[in-house]
């Protein structure tokens, strides 16, 4: 029987991951990443066996998880009116943990040498975060890629999406472990230096790509995007009716409205679809429906609804309750503990873009908006504006921070605008390189944006994540190859 690990070794890998969680987002420092990524990378590598490589992924992993997504227990505990269910959320954290350590054990059954067990788990865990983006549980918040916000490099997700730049994050962590360990470890030869020079020409490319980049032109459309500060939980629980949210959206348009504006009011604004023939004229609508349930925007002339589209991707244990029928009981007492009526959202069959006034809408809805795929999709139709209505009054913190600047790598991806209204979150317009024109992050208010029409379709959009794929393939072929030397000087 094997020994359990030290507890030195478990809290050394637990605070590496707290470390790599301390690089992301919303830090401006973020970009740095690649620096605790590296000692997590070679610590996890130096375990004896596959069990020790996958216990230090697995509490690395956890760590990662609790600190970067902490806002979850505040908003466990208010879901549940009782401050300490926040603790409900470390299962989430070990569950994101377990996967990651699935992949570390893999990387550690198959791979012997350090070097190339480096290279397996970095071209892993980008591959890890790809599984993440698929399926209804699907949860891809703390991807890497993210972390090069700050740095003109971002703008390669043009090139091959977010994952492209978890590609860089990843490959520039593993060439660093690599070269340490050389210099460390002249004896073992289990590191290479030509890597570590190829990473620093990709991150002079990168730069320069994005120092390069310059923002498209094409015809200005008035928008009007509202900020409204609605208590998320009155709206589910209908302590505050459909009506009365109505009439506080309505108000504020007719007050602030300019001519010829499209208006957006954000997701659910209209909490009961007969509300819509008196919304105002030229406008695009978040609407919650409950029979059937759906989550959808729809675009309203004056006289009918012209198109609409539901929500691509339902929240996991938000929207989307897995096991609900082999769970019922458990589900049912939660549903009297909170006072609100748990039915899964379906999510859209078929992604739609908006028609109005002639001009194509790529719309979608609050958490859709971290899955690339989405805005994918919908430019790859047509859409000209990209339009996120959201509902972030359920988190606070760094939570509303995160999927704002998440957002932002959309219009990067696709090269579009993007106009967000929003009940509480950052309402924005965001240009085609990812840049805040201007925001509303507090208050009740409104935004007057212009967002340019723009067309043409990116390398992302034809062809999504498979370059970034194909770059993650290559690190785990390299490892292969690391280990197979390794095996012959044995």
């Amino acid at each position: 029987m094997r020994a359990s690990p030290s507890l030195p070794t478990t809290l050394l890998a637990a605070l590496l991951g707290g470390l790599l969680a301390l690089c992301g987002l919303p830090l401006g420092w973020s970009f740095l990443s690649f620096l605790p990524l590296a000692a997590l990378l070679a610590f996890a590598a130096s375990g004896a066996t596959a069990r020790n490589v996958a216990g230090r992924a697995f509490w690395a992993g956890t760590a990662y998880s609790a600190v970067h997504l902490w806002w979850l227990t505040a908003f466990l505990g208010k879901l549940f009116g009782f401050p300490p269910a926040g603790v409900l959320a470390f299962a989430l954290f070990a569950l994101e943990g377990a996967f990651l350590a699935g992949m570390a054990w893999l990387v550690g059954r198959f791979l012997h040498s350090k070097g190339a067990r480096v290279w397996g788990l970095a071209g892993g865990w980008v591959v890890l975060e790809w599984l993440r983006f698929l399926g209804p549980p699907a949860f891809p918040w703390p991807t890497l890629g993210y972390t090069l916000l700050p740095t003109p490099a971002i703008q390669i997700a043009d090139l091959g999406g977010v994952l492209l730049g978890s590609v860089l994050i990843a490959a520039t962590a593993a060439a660093l472990a690599c070269f340490v360990g050389t210099v460390r470890r002249r004896g073992e030869g289990w590191g290479r230096r030509r890597p570590l020079l190829l990473i620093a020409a990709a991150w002079a490319l990168a730069c320069v790509y994005g120092l390069t980049r310059t923002a498209g032109s094409g015809p200005e459309t008035p928008m009007l995007l509202l900020r409204t500060t609605i208590d998320s939980f009155d709206r589910a629980s209908r302590r505050l009716t459909a009506q009365e949210q109505f009439e506080l959206q309505a108000g504020l348009t007719r007050i602030n409205r300019r001519p010829n504006e499209v208006v957006v009011w954000s997701e659910s604004s209209v909490g009961d679809p007969a509300l819509l023939p008196t919304v105002p004229a030229e406008g695009i609508y978040g609407v919650s429906q409950m029979e059937p349930r759906r989550n959808s925007v729809r675009a309203w002339d004056g006289g009918s609804v012209t198109s609409e589209t539901d929500k691509a991707r339902p929240v996991p244990f938000g929207e989307y309750f897995p096991f609900r029928q082999a769970l019922a009981p458990a589900w049912s007492l939660i549903e009297r503990t909170i006072g609100v009526s748990l039915e899964s959202v379906p999510p859209a069959r078929v992604l739609n873009t908006l028609q109005l006034n002639g001009v194509q809408y790529g719309a979608y809805v609050c958490y859709d908006s971290v899955f690339p795929w989405v805005t994918r999709v919908l430019v790859g139709k047509g859409a000209e504006i990209l339009v996120n209505v959201s509902n972030d009054g359920w988190y606070d913190g760094w939570g509303v921070q995160q999927h704002f600047m998440m957002g932002r790598v959309r219009a990067i991806e696709t090269r579009r605008y993007i106009v967000r209204s929003v009940n509480y979150g950052i309402a924005a317009e965001i240009n085609d390189l990812g840049q805040p024109v201007q925001t509303l992050e507090a208050g009740q208010g409104v935004l007057h944006a212009r967002p340019l029409r723009l067309t043409g379709q990116t390398l992302f959009v034809r062809l999504g994540d498979w370059p970034a794929l194909g770059l993650a393939a290559l690190m785990v072929v390299f490892a292969g190859l690391i280990d197979r030397r390794y095996r012959r000087q044995l």
